[in-house]
């Protein structure tokens, strides 16, 4: 049975509020825009304030790409605002991620919830893996500047970003950020550039599930997007990203990286604990 709006607001405002903040300090430090912290966080809600919903999970990944066309929109314009995007980076890689998140939305609407599930933790442990196993992303290599971008890695590794994180409501960081990181750049300024390149991924996702017809009609949802938990999402968000916006730089690069696998370990290690 979907969960009512009043119950939500009232039994899980003050747990949406705080992952909501969490979400805010995940997409000034990593580029996340929130993806690997609300897609758990809303389906532990939903599963916690209702009956078991099949679509628990397609409600939670679509939540999530909605919550961060906000977030992610929110930190670009404040790290554009302070000179950190470097145009080469973002584009035309955002054309094709934008394109692979189309059909990536799209097809998820056909998958089961548990594949979602257990795509998404192996999305995770794939990640985690590369980063703790494969030189140039917990440090990078002394070179005289950043390399650019392959013709490969912006037409191939664009759309398979897109096709990815839009499928799990992840926005495209966890791609994108150790893509930039073994090109040379700091990790700052590869966090920064994750959260425009998460703005298509979650655009497309956004209209695919709020549109998509097999979406069971429910009060307080628009297609599969819980509006009430989206809500609650930014209103912890929002503040958070205003208020620290400016200390992204000021973090050790060695120390920045590290934080960025032990919050994806933090992850998997929570949905492995309550079956997320």
């Amino acid at each position: 049975m979907p969960i009512s709006l009043p119950t939500l607001l009232f039994s899980s405002l003050p747990t949406l509020l705080f992952f909501g903040c969490l979400t805010g300090v995940t997409t000034v430090l990593f580029g996340f825009g929130g993806g690997f912290i609300t897609v758990p966080v809303v389906y532990g809600v939903l599963t916690a304030t209702a009956r078991p919903d099949a679509d628990a999970m397609h409600v939670a990944v679509a939540t999530s790409t909605a919550v961060m066309v906000v977030n992610a929109a929110a930190a670009a314009l404040a790290q554009w605002r302070q000179g950190r995007l470097l145009r080469a980076y973002v584009w035309p890689l955002a054309g094709f991620i934008t394109a692979g998140a189309a059909a990536g939305s799209f097809a998820a609407t056909f998958l089961g919830g548990t594949a979602l599930r257990l795509l998404f933790a192996g999305y995770l442990l794939v990640t985690i893996g590369d980063s703790l196993l494969r030189e140039g992303f917990l440090s990078v290599a002394h070179q005289p500047r950043p390399r650019p971008l392959g013709r490969a890695a912006t037409t191939l590794g664009g759309t398979g970003i897109g096709l990815v994180a839009a499928a799990l409501g992840v926005g495209g960081s966890v791609l994108t950020v150790p893509l930039l990181r073994r090109r040379g750049l700091p990790m700052a300024e590869a966090t920064a550039m994750a959260n425009p390149l998460s703005v298509p991924v979650a655009v497309a996702g956004t209209l695919v599930y709020a549109l998509a017809p097999a979406a069971p009609t429910a009060s307080g949802r628009l297609g599969y997007v819980d509006l009430a938990a989206g809500a609650a999402l930014l209103l912890g968000s929002l503040p958070t990203i205003t208020l620290l916006r400016r200390i992204t730089g000021r973090v050790p690069d060695r120390v920045h990286s590290v934080a960025y696998v032990v919050l994806l370990l933090t992850v998997l290690v929570a949905m492995a604990v309550t079956g997320t």
